[in-house]
């Protein structure tokens, strides 16, 4: 995942929300049987632009998720928000997930399907429109979705980054 302009977040100083996106039970087979485990996928934000995910794997459920969430709080990223959408379309691939994501106009609403419906809605986007195009396989939807949230910039930063006035930004003069 191109992390370049990601910005990470400590989360000692934010009140986050977990979200389990899915949980899988897993079995190893030894010579006494199968011994069998989870492994769960969690989202965590703060609902105003902090986002991050992880992955937990332990013989409970519960055990399971508390892991995840505390692998989920070592990567927080940053994600510029405007208005409660997007700041412009973006394409976001991570394996054999790739998704897109499009601004929507106010009262629209989060469309999007399970795993990137989670990500979005802990990240604090309220209006978008989103598409999977490759795999359904969560964890792949998952970290494709953080990619193209992470490889989004608003006018400010770009602004920054090129040493202009946000007014210049706009008009190119």
């Amino acid at each position: 995942m191109s992390t370049a302009n990601a910005k990470t977040v400590k989360s000692s100083d934010i009140e986050l929300k977990e979200r389990v996106v899915s949980i899988n039970r897993v079995a190893k087979v030894t010579k006494g049987g199968r011994t069998f485990s989870f492994s769960a996928l969690v989202v965590v934000g703060d609902g105003n632009g902090v986002v991050g995910y992880g992955l937990g794997k332990a013989n409970e459920v519960t055990d399971a998720i508390s892991k995840g969430v505390d692998d989920a709080k070592k990567n927080l990223f940053k994600v510029p928000i405007l208005k409660g959408t997007v700041p412009h379309d973006q394409l976001g691939k991570y394996g054999g997930g790739r998704v897109f994501l499009k601004p929507a106009a106010h009262g629209t609403g989060v469309i999007a399907g399970g795993a990137m419906r989670a990500v979005l809605e802990s990240a604090g986007v309220t209006d978008v429109l989103a598409k999977s195009k490759g795999s359904s396989n969560p964890h792949n939807v998952v970290k494709a979705t953080i990619d193209a949230l992470v490889n989004m910039r608003d006018a400010y930063t770009i602004a920054q980054q090129r040493g202009l006035s946000l007014k210049r930004v706009f008009n190119g003069d």
